[in-house]
Order: structure tokens, then C-alpha cells, then sequence
């Protein structure tokens, strides 16, 4: 039913886990379908994605989709990670069943959720940083 590579992705994921000093977090799924997946991101200055980690609750598609869109990601601009797509992510992974095709999706929309909060979160800092304006008497 899976190939290979999923079970070894689902046995022995290469990201799973928190992220220490991630500055970006995104969730997606829901538990009506069973799969929730939770990325995390630390992106430098730069706009380059240093790390990635993920936690997912769901089954062994999930996860393996997930830690493969993990790899994927890492050390690339948050443009090039915006490109990764649900298909990438199948081919890698040698294919999905295709009741199970949801979870590659989820995984690409699980980094489009993170950059999302990364680029709230910055919004957020440039706001705080500009000062109003001086009163002149």
C-alpha cells in the first residue's frame, strides 16, 4: 500500500519534534478528518529558511508527507518554499494512495501557514518599531 520510502518517513522521521526559536508556525487539518499537522520555521534575516521541524497528529501518510515537505524547504528563500507543491512532495515519497493524497496537500498548505505567520509576526515587529510622530510646540 505505501511505498518504501513512506514507511521509512513514518518509521524514522528526519524533523519531527518543536523547534526551538522557530519565528514562524503554521497549522493546518482538523480532527473531524483525523490529520493535524503543525510546521515550524526559523527563518533568518535573509528570508532563508534555516530549520524546519514539524509535530503531526494523524497517519502514516501524514507524517511522512510532512517530514518530506520539511526537507524540502530547508535552506531554500521563502519564495522558493511558496513553489513546493503537494505533487513534489508524492514524488519524493514514491507515491500516495489516492484516498491518502489529502496529506501531501495539507503538508503544503501546513508551510503556506507558517510563512503566513512568519509574515504576521513581522508586520507585527514593524509596527511596534515605528514611533509616532514628534509634537512640535
Amino acid at each position: 500500500m505505501y511505498s518504501k520510502t513512506v514507511i521509512d518517513r513514518f518509521q524514522n522521521p528526519h524533523n519531527a519534534g518543536a523547534l526551538r526559536g522557530a519565528n514562524a508556525i503554521g497549522e493546518v487539518g482538523n480532527a473531524a478528518c483525523g490529520d493535524i499537522m503543525k510546521i515550524y520555521l526559523k527563518i533568518n534575516d535573509n528570508g532563508v529558511i534555516e530549520n524546519a521541524k514539524f509535530k503531526t497528529f494523524g497517519c502514516c501518510a501524514a507524517i511522512a508527507s510532512t517530514d518530506m515537505a520539511c526537507d524540502l524547504i530547508k535552506g531554500k528563500t521563502i519564495d522558493e518554499a511558496l513553489k513546493v507543491t503537494n505533487k513534489q512532495v508524492i514524488d519524493l515519497l514514491g507515491e500516495l494512495p489516492p484516498h491518502k493524497i489529502h496529506c501531501s496537500i495539507l503538508a503544503e498548505e501546513s508551510i503556506k501557514a507558517a510563512i503566513e505567520d512568519y509574515y504576521k509576526k513581522k508586520e507585527k515587529e514593524i509596527k511596534k518599531s515605528v514611533k509616532k510622530p514628534i509634537k512640535y510646540v
